[in-house]
């Protein structure tokens, strides 16, 4: 069983940065795909960035492309969000989430195990 805790939220303003960052344990890390999600109030839970295994493939969602970095060190079982230009509408509990599949997904359904979450809210 694979345990993922996610840390690094909190509050930012408009046009400012975080970081986000998840441990995993229990599991291969370097096995797994790894992704963070975020799910607003009312609204679907949405991929924000994926990375696989080895990190040299990177997906983001359209509204976060070059503003949020995501990196992996396997070394340390560790995945991060980095979050740059930071807008309002981006308020959201960020999850980290696991994949033991091989190529990189989008879809939530995919992932095997996730975090409990952490709440990024940016203010205007």
């Amino acid at each position: 069983q694979v345990q993922v805790v996610e840390s690094g939220g909190g509050l930012a303003q408009a046009g400012g940065s975080l970081r986000l960052s998840c441990a995993a344990s229990g599991g291969t890390f370097g096995r797994y795909v790894m992704g963070w999600f975020r799910q607003a109030p009312g609204k679907a839970r949405e991929l924000v960035a994926a990375i696989s295994w080895s990190g040299g493939t990177r997906h983001y969602a359209d509204s976060v492309q070059g503003r949020f970095t995501i990196s992996r060190d396997n070394a340390k079982n560790t995945v991060s969000l980095q979050m740059n230009s930071l807008k309002p509408e981006e308020t959201a509990v960020y999850y980290c989430a696991a994949d033991r599949s091989v190529e990189v997904s989008t879809d939530p359904r995919k992932y095997d195990y996730w975090g409990q979450g952490t709440q990024v809210t940016v203010s205007s």
